[in-house]
């Protein structure tokens, strides 16, 4: 797993934005609202993204896994190093995190957006 595949992953999903924020985290974004970061000058690369409320807890207890800084009270989670995960696993977890945000959007934004 590398930063690439998590980026083609990521651009698959309608609506979203990528852009460097802190001046090394690679965000990504629908309807400006974060859904996934991953930092760009670490080895090994972590990233974040945010879990369902029930599963938070499991997989902020997983190994390499914990609370992500700062966001931890939206359920977010940040993973040690991307390696630790298949890529099914991203695809399915990045999925999540997208859903999870752009459905708090407003049906304007999402409709904007071409959300449906």
């Amino acid at each position: 797993m590398n930063i690439e595949t998590i980026r083609e992953i990521c651009q698959k999903l309608t609506g979203t934005t990528e852009d460097i924020k802190w001046e090394h985290d690679l965000v990504f974004s629908v309807g400006s609202k974060m859904y996934c970061v991953v930092g760009l000058d670490q080895n090994p690369t972590s990233a974040s993204f945010k879990v369902l409320d029930e599963e938070f807890e499991e997989m902020s207890n997983r190994p390499g896994f914990k609370p992500a800084p700062y966001v931890a009270k939206y359920k977010w989670v940040l993973i040690d190093d991307i390696t630790r995960m298949k890529k099914s696993e991203w695809e399915k977890y990045i999925q999540q995190s997208y859903r999870l945000v752009q459905e708090k959007l407003s049906a304007k934004l999402r409709k904007q957006l071409g959300i449906i």
